[in-house]
């Protein structure tokens, strides 16, 4: 009979290991085997049915499924689904989530590019930490949105950001768009703004926002009076990324808009190692579904409803 079929001697290992919480070697020191055939031990105590590991997560199961199934249908590095509560704002729960796994994301020396928008405001505000990061520089990655709302612009999030682990950040002095493509070249050309775009090219991480249909946008409210967006056909967006229009396939929409914007292109997005993606709401669904499918984004921090119907068809 091999060491293995002992079964007292499992239960025994199993109890100091798991009850009385020795450890491995010390266990080993005191049966008087090696490590390594204590680890057998207790691999095979489980594979027996002697040690069941039961994980209470009644208040996560529901959502810790649903990223489950969001991560294998969509082929996301991870999913982060808040559940949904009928008492607390969903862009404050989304936005507590998403400061929470960039926190946990970063690393000293790097880069981070950030747009805009009221969710990612909300992921400013979350931010908090004893813990510091002088070498990380907060680079906004789209330009700034008329006169609405200054606090959801990108230069007021990177230095919230920025405030909150005590790192560094660049500003972008620009609108998210001008009045020609003409006026775009010349404005991309100036150092300061060419400067600080390829900065963001250039970004370890991504947080972005993702936009619904124009109608539901803040972007297009704040221009709908300009004239900017008169000839914009709403039936072919699904909705925009770092103010870029795309289709239902994530593509880029050849508009006049997306001609005039100053942000940083989605070609140049999708090189950066590690985008996450901020939203939820029905208005958003095929805007999201449109980014996932051209692999847009390899994060999806979302809530329970959207997630639902992200998985729908």
């Amino acid at each position: 009979m091999s060491y293995l079929d002992d079964r007292r001697l499992m239960v025994k290992i199993a109890n100091l290991y798991y009850e009385a919480g020795e450890t491995q070697s010390t266990i080993a020191k005191k049966i008087g085997v090696s490590r390594s055939l204590i680890s057998k031990y207790l691999s095979k105590s489980k594979e027996l049915g002697i040690v069941e590991i039961i994980i209470h997560d009644e208040d996560y199961s529901t959502v810790s499924s649903l990223e489950t199934k969001l991560e294998n249908q969509y082929g996301l590095r991870e999913a982060i689904c808040v559940p949904d509560t009928e008492q607390s704002n969903s862009k404050i729960q989304l936005g507590t989530a998403a400061s929470k796994y960039l926190h946990r994301m970063i690393r000293d020396d790097q880069v981070v590019g950030v747009s805009s928008g009221t969710t990612l405001y909300e992921v400013a505000t979350a931010m908090s930490s004893n813990q510091h990061f002088p070498n990380v520089c907060f680079v906004p990655i789209v330009g700034g949105m008329g006169d609405e709302r200054v606090d959801i612009h990108a230069n007021h999030i990177v230095a919230k950001l920025a405030e909150a682990l005590k790192a560094t950040y660049h500003l972008l002095h620009a609108p998210v768009v001008v009045d020609s493509k003409e006026t775009r070249e010349i404005i991309l050309k100036q150092p300061s703004i060419k400067n600080t775009l390829e900065l963001g090219s250039k970004a370890d991480i991504a947080i972005v926002g993702i936009g619904g249909t124009p109608e539901h946008s803040t972007m297009v409210r704040s221009y709908i009076n300009s004239g900017i967006t008169d000839d914009l056909d709403f039936d072919e967006i699904a909705g925009d990324i770092c103010y870029n229009f795309i289709n239902e396939n994530g593509e880029v929409v050849n508009n006049s808009w997306n001609e005039k914007t100053i942000t940083l292109e989605l070609n140049k997005l999708k090189q950066i190692p590690l985008v996450v993606g901020v939203a939820a709401g029905v208005e958003k669904v095929n805007a999201i579904k449109a980014a996932l499918r051209e692999d847009l984004i390899d994060v999806l921090i979302t809530d329970e409803k959207t997630a639902r119907l992200l998985l729908e068809g």
